[in-house]
């Protein structure tokens, strides 16, 4: 709506004072700044909306100097084409301002700089104006998608405590969303990779309000963040040491109150989010919860009938950590109540000065990615050559309408094969629609007010399903496109037929530039990607086994997030991979497998941590077979920087004797227990032997999980790193 009447009015305007072509001038430049549309908190936009409106004011400027010129826009176009698939901030904007502004009669330019300078600041102005009153509703939806998110981590453990075998229904297929959703177990590796997300994308959007800068104290959001992610951490932990209470399960009823409290703890999680997203408005819930009452006098049963000697001393020990570890969530979900009640908030100050404005950084990744011809410097190159041949081919050919090719090509060329042919088939089948729709309406001849009340429409529907399907853009955004750049000299169908077939060549030259061209190069930066994956996985086991030797007090957030987004960018190679014209199912098939197998491995490592808490007890070979597996993880690592015998035995196969040393020592643990209770020990004394047979016995099928999965991680790995044709 903001861009449609940034438009309209203008074109309504010049309509109505005889001043058509300026009317024209000032909504062509609304058009290109709504092309942008950023989202995120207000600042953000600013930032992004003022950049905008510079580039098309100068490009704008830049392109009446070029008017009527043949051969110059070739030589100046092209370089500004590429500059905006280097830098995500110029975008396309850069470009399409020169070119659309080339191809218009010459006039005053300087005009036509402050003309369009004037319609990116009407609909900048009409994009922020919400922004006082709704200052931080993008940080409200994003700290409220956080806890829906926990809050769906949580109800995946709950669901999964007592939950059946579902391998009879895995086998049924259901197309029905709402059976499949009461019948199907919630995936809790997919909910608990959605929350991490979640709370990543929270940080990153609280990190655009640069007013929270510099302040010495968190605030509140900060806060409510860090509480969601203690929250989740501990929900890894509370899955982990379920999955290890079903191998070991007390004689008496547990599971029922076990599931009945996590779900109330998720509800009361949704609860805070509904408060957040509303400012309040929604009701907070009560602090404490009964069912998180009557799951503790549950295992306080339990514990009363291990210290009678009527249950296993590990039964009694993981339902001992279940409790603490959901008493522990409780907490933090009151903690976050808390947070919620003061209200969510955050002041306003000075826009900050950024710390160095040197250049060496940006010039030295520019560097490396030339001399690594990296994914990214090919594409530039590849879009620079596309729209450098394409211009050539119109200027020699003397082309009205060339630049429809030249858009084509330059706005369907992607980063892979199969993202740029479903681009141009999107963008030719739109725009060939749209074209004839905008040739009826062009040859009819509508007066200037019914064209104004036409092209609100078209920005209306383009703009807002443009985000949908590219096809719907095209749809409406070549018609609006068309009227809007012959708005004072109406078309007929002879032209757009010629827009048709000028679309079907920027079709082919994409299309060529795309199978002839370098390839992308995500295959030949794999082993990089693979070989960091490793090494910060091997680093976040290190720092695991301090934990528990004492010398930290937790996983650093850093170090986690590290690992985690070295599997992302392995996950979306793969993807990248998927997009070839002859993708190889087997290598994303075992980078799909080693992506999951990292997502696992580092929950289990979260668990050992959050188990082994703040005292240090006598945990067995554990650390050392943490400090092996991160041995492992660092020579895999190293054999992917030289040809390696895909036949050769693979590191992870060395770990039996120390697992086996692992139940020994939980034997031996057990025993002692035992024994220290015959000496005359109360059962009910908190000694370091029973706090260390309560670690151990939580631990142990974390470890094993965290041995098997590290093992994958290391054989997918090795196996996509294979050479292939």
């Amino acid at each position: 709506m903001a861009v449609a009447v940034a438009m309209a009015v203008p074109l309504l305007a010049g309509a109505l004072t005889g001043h058509g072509a300026h009317g024209a001038m000032i909504a062509l430049g609304a058009y290109l700044v709504g092309l942008r549309t950023p989202e995120g908190p207000y600042g953000a936009r600013a930032r992004h909306l003022a950049v905008g409106v510079l580039i098309v004011a100068v490009g704008s400027a830049l392109g009446g100097l070029l008017s009527e010129r043949v051969w110059l826009p070739v030589v100046v176009v092209p370089p500004l084409i590429a500059l905006g698939v280097a830098v995500p901030r110029i975008g396309p904007t850069a470009g399409l301002a020169v070119l659309l502004s080339a191809v218009r009669p010459p006039s005053d330019v300087l005009l036509i700089g402050v003309l369009e300078l004037i319609g990116g600041l009407l609909v900048a102005g009409l994009l922020l104006a919400p922004w006082p009153a709704r200052r931080l509703r993008p940080l409200r939806g994003a700290l409220s998608e956080t806890a829906d998110a926990v809050a769906e981590a949580l109800d995946a453990v709950a669901q999964d405590v007592a939950a059946p075998d579902g391998s009879p229904l895995d086998d049924v297929d259901l197309t029905n969303p709402d059976l499949m959703e009461v019948t199907r177990i919630p995936d809790w590796e997919a909910k608990r990779r959605a929350a991490s997300e979640a709370l990543t994308a929270a940080r990153a959007t609280y990190g655009l309000y640069r007013s929270g800068r510099g302040r010495s104290e968190p605030t509140r959001p900060e806060r409510l963040i860090e509480a969601l992610g203690r929250v989740l951490h501990e929900t890894v932990t509370l899955q982990a040491v379920l999955e290890a209470a079903k191998n070991y399960p007390p004689d008496r009823e547990w599971q029922e109150e076990t599931q009945t409290a996590i779900s109330a703890l998720a509800a009361r999680l949704r609860l805070l989010s509904g408060a957040i997203a509303t400012s309040g408005e929604a009701p907070l819930g009560r602090e404490e919860s009964a069912a998180v009452r009557r799951m503790g006098r549950a295992a306080e049963q339990i514990r009363r009938a291990g210290l009678a000697g009527d249950e296993d001393l590990i039964a009694v020990s993981l339902i001992g950590q279940v409790r603490r570890s959901v008493d522990r969530i409780a907490g933090e979900v009151a903690s976050t109540r808390r947070i919620v009640a003061g209200g969510v908030r955050i002041g306003v100050r000075p826009p900050r000065m950024p710390e160095t404005l040197d250049p060496t950084p940006a010039w030295e990744r520019i560097r490396r990615s030339i001399r690594t011809r990296s994914p990214m410097f090919r594409q530039v190159t590849r879009v620079l050559v596309t729209a450098a041949v394409t211009m050539a081919l119109v200027a020699a050919l003397d082309l009205q309408y060339g630049h429809w090719m030249t858009i084509t090509a330059m706005l369907s060329l992607r980063a892979t094969y199969g993202e740029t042919v479903e681009q141009l088939l999107q963008r030719f089948g739109g725009t060939a629609a749209g074209s004839a729709i905008a040739a009826i309406i062009l040859t009819i001849a509508p007066g200037p007010v019914t064209m104004t009340a036409i092209i609100f429409c078209f920005a209306v529907a383009g703009f807002a399903l443009r985000a949908v399907n590219y096809t719907y853009w095209a749809l409406f955004g070549t018609p609006l496109a068309m009227m809007l750049l012959d708005f004072s000299t109406p078309a007929d169908w002879h032209t757009a037929g010629e827009r048709i077939l000028l679309t079907l060549g920027g079709t082919v030259m994409a299309y060529l530039a795309v199978r002839l061209l370098w390839p992308a190069g995500h295959l030949e930066r794999l082993p990089v990607q693979l070989r960091r994956l490793l090494d910060r996985h091997a680093g976040l086991v290190r720092m695991t086994a301090d934990v528990l030797s004492g010398e930290r007090v937790r996983l650093p957030h850093d170090t986690i997030v590290a690992a985690e987004r070295s599997a992302e960018a392995v996950a979306e190679t793969g993807a990248r991979l998927g997009h070839e014209r002859l993708p190889d199912t087997g290598l994303i098939a075992e980078l799909e497998t080693a992506v999951d197998a990292a997502h696992r491995t580092r929950d289990h490592l979260i668990t050992v941590a959050k188990l082994s808490r703040e005292e240090a007890v006598d945990t067995g070979p554990i650390p050392e077979i943490l400090d092996r597996l991160a041995d492992q993880l660092e020579e895999t690592a190293e054999l992917l920087e030289e040809d390696h015998d895909p036949k050769a035995p693979t590191p992870a196969d060395e770990l039996s004797e120390e697992l086996a040393d692992l139940d020994s020592h939980l034997s031996t643990l057990t025993r002692r227990r035992r024994a220290e209770i015959k000496s005359g020990v109360g059962r009910d004394e908190f000694t370091p032997l029973r706090h260390a047979l309560l670690q151990v016995s939580g631990t142990r099928l974390a470890i094993r999980s965290l041995r098997e999965d590290a093992g994958t991680v290391i054989e997918s790995s090795l196996n996509a790193a294979e050479p292939r044709p």
